[in-house]
C-alpha cells in the first residue's frame, strides 16, 4: 500500500483526528477560523471519487477576497499534477497563516458511501458529494465567515449544479467548471487540503477487521456467541486462521484504487475471502467489487424467521387444503363470496 513517492504521515495531518484508529464514521474536520476581515472567497475540489478502495474527500479553502494577490504566489493547483512532498509542504502553507487562510474537509467513509449507494432508495454518488459540498459550506458560513464568492471544481452538468448551489445560498456567488482546481488558485488550495486527507488514509490505513476483539471472535468478519464448547473453539480457531491468511492478502500494495489499475486489481483478485468477502477498505456499491463478489463468492440466500414461516404454511399442506392460500384456510374461507 506505502508508495515510495509518499511523504505524508498520517499522524502529521491534522484532518487525521486519530491514525491508529480506523476510520469507520464519515467525518468533517474543520481548521481554525480565520480572522481578517471578509468579505471571502472559498474553493471545492474532491480527492477519490473514482477509486474502487478508500475514502472520498471532499475539501474547502478560503481566504479574504483582498487577500487573493498573495495567495496567487503560494503554487496552488490541481494536487494531482505535483509530488507528494510538495503537497505536504503547500498543506503546511495553508495553515501557516491561520489570520488569512482557512480550510476543511469531509471524508466520506467507503462503508458510508456504499451504504448510501446500496439502499432503497438509493443515495448515488453525485448525490452524496453534493451533499458533502453544501455541508461544508454551510459549516463554513456557521463558523462566522462571510462568503461572497465560491468556486467549485465539477464534472457533468456544471450550470445546472450551480444554479442549484446559488438557490441554497443566494447571496453568494457561484461558479462551476471542470478543471477550476486548475483556473482558481483558491480551488487548488482546496485540492491539496482533500488530497493530502486521503493520501494520509489511504497510505497508513487500518483495517477494523484486524481490531483486537474478545476471543474466541478472531475479527469483525468472524464473530459468534460466546461459547466455552470444543466445537465452538475449533470454530474460532478455524476463523482466526482465515483471518490471518486475509490479512496476509490486505498487505500488499492497493496501488491507486482506481479499477483499471493492474496493482488494485491484483489486490481485489487476491483479497476476496468467498465467504466473507472483502474488509471495509472496499466500495461494496462498486460493479467491480460486485463482479469479484459473484464471480468468486459464495452463493448465499438469506431467509429470516418470518419468511421461514410463511415458505412452510405454504408448502406444508396436505388433503383438502393441499392448494389452499394459507389466509383463506386460517381465516375458514370456502369461496370469495363469503368476503
Amino acid at each position: 500500500m506505502k508508495s515510495d513517492e509518499v511523504a505524508e504521515s498520517a499522524g502529521t495531518i491534522p484532518s487525521i483526528p486519530d491514525p491508529s484508529l480506523p476510520l469507520i464514521d464519515s467525518y468533517t474536520y474543520h481548521s481554525p477560523t480565520p480572522t481578517a476581515p471578509g468579505p471571502y472567497f472559498l474553493g471545492v475540489d474532491e480527492a477519490g471519487r473514482g477509486p474502487v478502495l478508500g475514502p472520498l474527500v471532499y475539501g474547502v479553502a478560503y481566504c479574504p477576497l483582498a487577500y487573493k494577490e498573495q495567495l496567487e504566489q503560494l503554487g496552488f493547483t490541481d494536487s494531482k499534477t505535483l509530488t507528494a512532498q510538495v503537497r505536504s509542504s503547500l498543506l503546511e502553507t495553508l495553515g501557516s497563516d491561520p489570520v488569512n487562510l482557512g480550510w476543511s474537509v469531509r471524508v466520506l467513509s467507503p462503508k458510508d458511501i456504499s451504504a448510501g449507494m446500496l439502499k432503497r432508495p438509493p443515495t448515488n454518488l453525485n448525490q452524496q458529494s453534493q451533499n458533502a459540498t453544501v455541508l461544508l459550506i454551510r459549516e463554513v458560513l456557521a463558523r462566522g465567515v462571510q462568503l461572497s464568492e465560491v468556486y467549485v471544481d465539477a464534472l457533468g452538468r456544471t450550470t445546472s449544479y450551480e444554479a442549484y448551489l446559488s438557490s441554497l445560498f443566494p447571496d453568494i456567488a457561484f461558479t462551476v467548471q471542470a478543471k477550476a482546481d486548475l483556473t482558481f488558485k483558491i480551488v487548488g488550495a482546496a485540492s491539496v487540503a482533500a488530497k493530502v486527507t486521503r493520501d494520509a488514509w489511504i497510505d497508513g490505513w487500518v483495517y477494523e477487521e484486524r481490531a483486537p476483539v474478545p476471543d474466541p471472535v478472531a475479527s469483525k468478519f468472524f464473530r459468534g456467541p460466546p461459547t466455552s464448547s470444543s466445537a465452538h473453539r475449533g470454530e474460532a480457531a478455524g476463523a482466526r486462521a482465515r483471518a490471518r491468511a486475509s490479512e496476509g492478502k490486505w498487505a500488499q500494495e492497493t496501488g491507486s484504487g482506481y479499477p483499471s489499475d493492474p496493482k488494485t486489481q491484483a489486490w481485489i483478485r487476491s483479497s476476496l475471502e468467498p465467504t466473507f468477502g472483502y474488509p471495509s477498505f472496499a466500495r461494496f456499491s462498486w460493479a467491480t467489487i460486485k463482479v469479484a463478489l459473484e464471480k468468486d463468492g459464495h452463493a448465499v440466500e438469506w431467509i429470516d424467521d418470518g419468511q421461514a414461516s410463511l415458505v412452510q404454511a405454504f408448502t406444508s399442506a396436505t388433503g383438502r387444503d393441499k392448494d389452499r392460500c394459507a389466509v383463506t384456510k386460517d381465516l375458514c374461507l370456502s369461496s370469495v363470496s363469503t368476503l
